[in-house]
């Protein structure tokens, strides 16, 4: 019988499923619909998700295996860092390989095993590219601008400023104090742009961002399709370029920036490389729960705690743990 994985980074929380394992692979509705009935927060398997993570065959010569991101609304989105983490975790298990590619949707990714960050913390190592700022790689229209880069843009919200950064998942981010991060401006902002609205068509991600030091920053995102998440991997690595090209006084390339949101703490690190930026993102990988299923119940996405063999593996203890120890996570309390 098939094995699901519940799983998460930073606290953004995942199913993992491995189709190459089936019988017969889901077809695109059938995921669809899985993923609306796994993730529900009220009536979805533990508690639900923010999405599922499909495992399949790589599609790219010398990748090792491919990444699919279904959000919780049944869209999909073009890539995840915090997900790409557990699915390198996952990978290197099965294949028993510590340094591959990954393909997603729009490239081929580089991934590695990192030392634990902490005792029972696994952690991996991910690439994140291609960068783009040009509106149309976004999308974005009516705001006057070919791209957003520290720039005022009122007809979003007054007095903030906004960059506009495609990594390749489309981002929205803003530097704020510690008042506007509190406040309830992003949730506002996030669900509005994510609607029928003239500027994202397509929605966005929405990205504040607190300075705390020297390459330090709290990143809390309203990601599209799913809303409020415990953090955004990509988020964090697009906030982190931002970071770095517009406050050079307190961040550094190629230096290891901490990045702390609601589920945890992340590093990355930005490159200037042949003419072009990338992020390296450093994060946990952890796995909390092994679900047996009926390969049926897949497909019909009737897949019931009561009707599978559910096993808790421990680390969560671990890495909250880990958490307990961290400064900073109450910025938005």
């Amino acid at each position: 019988m098939p094995t699901l994985f519940k799983v998460h980074g930073s606290q953004n929380q995942f199913f993992i499923l491995d189709q190459t394992t089936l019988s017969q692979p889901l077809t695109d509705p059938e995921l669809r619909q899985l993923t609306r009935q796994l993730t529900n927060l009220q009536t979805g398997l533990l508690d639900g998700a923010d999405g599922v993570l499909v495992v399949d065959k790589p599609f790219r010569p010398g990748s090792q295996a491919q990444m699919r991101v279904i959000n919780a609304d049944g869209s999909e989105a073009t890539m995840c860092g915090n997900g790409l983490r557990t699915v390198a975790r996952y990978v290197a298990n099965r294949d028993h390989v510590d340094q591959f590619n990954v393909d997603t949707k729009d490239t081929s990714l580089r991934v590695r095993k990192q030392d634990n960050l902490a005792p029972g913390v696994p952690a991996f190592a991910v690439e994140i590219s291609p960068v783009r700022f040009a509106k149309d790689a976004l999308p974005f229209g009516n705001l006057g601008h070919d791209r957003l880069l520290d720039t005022p843009a009122p007809e979003l919200w007054p007095r903030l400023r906004f960059s506009a950064i495609a990594v390749p998942n489309p981002h929205l981010i803003s530097f704020v104090d510690r008042p506007a991060l509190q406040d309830n401006v992003l949730g506002v902002l996030g669900h509005r742009l994510n609607e029928k609205n003239p500027y994202f068509g397509d929605g966005v991600n929405v990205n504040f961002a607190h300075i705390l030091g020297h390459n330090r920053l709290f990143v809390r995102t309203y990601e599209r399709g799913v809303g409020f998440t415990n953090a955004c991997g990509t988020g964090m690595s697009a906030t982190s370029l931002a970071f770095v090209l517009l406050h050079p006084d307190a961040t550094d390339f190629d230096q290891p920036i901490d990045v702390f949101n609601p589920g945890g703490k992340v590093r990355t690190i930005v490159h200037y490389q042949n003419q072009g930026y990338w992020i390296e993102l450093i994060g946990n990988a952890t796995f909390t729960h092994e679900i047996t299923v009926d390969e049926a119940a897949l497909h019909q996405a009737t897949v019931q705690a009561d009707k599978c063999q559910v096993t808790v593996t421990g680390e969560q203890a671990a890495y909250q743990a880990f958490v307990d120890q961290l400064p900073q996570l109450n910025l938005i309390d």
